[in-house]
């Protein structure tokens, strides 16, 4: 098989394996932080800390795998989500609340190194089918919408302590990611233009270039709206009598919209170009935030979370290809890592309000926060200014 297409699949199989953990802890992560915590407007904290612990990561993860390279950085990420759910079941069994949001912080490294599978997949492929690669990869996290909330309903009751049973599968996932990840086979003279390069120009010119602040600014909203309404859902859901069945069901469809799209956005950026589709993402989005104003009922929900997966998936997928013009070879890791955390320190700072905001104002105001930071990013798309080629010297970095 050729070895670029064995990468992608590998990636893939590795983005399948890691979602399906995220997934699954998403679905009842809320729930054992609210079970467990005293103050229940800390309910979220466990989840907050897990985007924390992303955010934290984005730069030591993306520096050690310049040094070390993807393959051995990714598994190191394996070796994070593994250390992470055995904490967390064994926070579980003790009811300790502290205990389980210091092992959401170890999750979330683990995350911090996964977001890098989009990149991996794009340095491995030709310059043609990098978008494509990037949508592939994400298509991996299809299986996680099946078998996150489906591990979540089997086993939430399987042991007496609730939720136990669930963060057991977290290590047994994280093992599988680690057997895909020994295969991985990055091509050599990308990595080694990574790490000898050429002339690498200042973080501060890099961020500040209009193509690489269009493509944030639209994985920045994107993320932390999907945060803040995946983190703020199942509370909002209990909160207004629906079952925990209801609940999973809701985060199956989310997820599904966040991957099936995989099989055809490549396609569209490639056709369109990243701006249309950042638009499109950002009205599937507010479609999302309309329909969970309207009502409060299971339908209303399915609705604006499988509609937010779907907007979600437009913006991350075209802002992640976008970003990819910003810089050289040698320039990646720092660039990607300036990337990764802007866009998850927003997903932490949004994961940590969706509790406040819900516990103290209610999921009418959460929804309104949403709409503000979408709008702002539709602002961004349009924004147009005249801007030079950021560098000549790859084939990664392009003019708009």
């Amino acid at each position: 098989m050729n070895v670029r297409l064995r990468n992608v699949l590998l990636l893939t199989l590795a983005q399948a394996t890691s979602s399906t953990s995220l997934t699954l802890v998403s679905a009842v992560g809320s729930l054992a932080g609210y079970a467990l915590a005293s103050n229940k407007a800390l309910a979220t904290l466990p989840s907050t800390m897990s985007v924390i612990g992303t955010a934290l990561s984005t730069i030591p993860a993306s520096l050690l795998m310049k040094r070390v390279g993807r393959r051995l950085g990714f598994m190191v990420g394996a070796l994070a989500a593994i250390a992470g759910g055995l904490i967390s079941a064994l926070a579980l069994a003790h009811g300790d609340f502290w205990l389980l949001t210091a092992a959401a912080l170890l999750l979330g490294v683990s995350v911090a190194f996964a977001q890098q599978y989009r990149f991996a997949a794009a340095e491995t492929s030709l310059p043609e089918f990098r978008s494509r690669a990037i949508s592939f990869v994400l298509v991996g996290g299809l299986a996680a919408a099946f078998a996150g909330p489906m591990l979540a309903r089997a086993t939430v009751q399987t042991f007496e302590t609730t939720y136990l049973g669930a963060y057991l599968y977290v290590p047994a996932l994280g093992v599988l990611a680690f057997a895909w990840l020994t295969g991985l086979r990055m091509p050599a003279p990308a990595e080694e233009a990574v790490r000898v390069g050429g002339p690498v120009r200042p973080i501060t010119q890099i961020v500040l270039q209009p193509i690489f602040i269009v493509a944030v600014l639209a994985q920045m909203m994107g993320q932390g709206v999907m945060n803040l309404l995946m983190t703020g859902t199942p509370l909002a859901m209990m909160a207004h009598h629906h079952s925990f069945a209801d609940t999973a069901f809701v985060i199956q469809w989310h997820v599904v919209g966040m991957f099936l799209p995989g099989f055809f956005t490549g396609t569209l950026v490639q056709r369109w170009g990243e701006r249309p589709v950042i638009v499109l993402g950002v009205a599937l989005n507010l479609l999302a935030v309309a329909a969970a104003t309207l009502d409060v009922g299971v339908q209303n929900f399915w609705v604006a979370m499988t509609l937010n997966g779907i907007g979600w998936n437009f913006m991350f997928v075209a802002g992640s290809t976008l970003v990819t013009k910003a810089y050289a070879p040698a320039e990646r890791a720092r660039t990607q890592a300036a990337n990764d955390f802007l866009v998850f320190g927003t997903a932490a700072v949004t994961s940590l309000s969706s509790g406040q905001l819900l516990h103290h104002r209610g999921w009418q105001v959460v929804l309104g926060t949403a709409a503000v930071m979408l709008l702002a990013a539709l602002a961004g798309s349009f924004w147009r200014p005249r801007a030079a080629s950021p560098t000549g010297r790859s084939g990664l970095a392009a003019a708009e």
